[in-house]
């Protein structure tokens, strides 16, 4: 009987680490953005088509920011000398700019899609 628990035991864990094993193999790509200067930093990424996205932004400067896509579908207040995230995608292939709704003459960037 102890014998038959112990193989039930060991199959659940092995079905468990197959599972997390396989989740961490497929993790979602990360992008790192900073804002400086009321600049985006780098001002042009670029991500595969059909797959979902995690940008990780920092604002480097004192003041707030918002990061805006009309074409993302995306808008987000990001406080000064802090840190946010944003998912993106899956998206078709493309050019969809992003602004700084509070600099927007020089937070602009792109997120080109291939």
């Amino acid at each position: 009987m102890q014998r038959q628990s112990n193989i039930r035991h060991w199959r659940w864990l092995t079905l468990f680490c197959s599972f997390y094993c396989g989740t961490l193999l497929a993790a979602t790509p990360v992008i790192e953005i900073s804002i400086k200067d009321h600049l985006f930093y780098p001002a042009e990424i670029t991500i595969p088509a059909d797959t979902k996205v995690k940008l990780f932004i920092r604002n480097l400067d004192p003041t707030a920011e918002e990061f805006e896509s009309y074409e993302l579908n995306r808008e987000k207040v990001i406080s000064g000398n802090s840190k946010t995230v944003i998912f993106i995608g899956p998206l078709p292939p493309g050019e969809y700019p992003f602004f700084g709704e509070f600099f927007p003459k020089t937070a602009q960037g792109k997120v080109l899609v291939k």
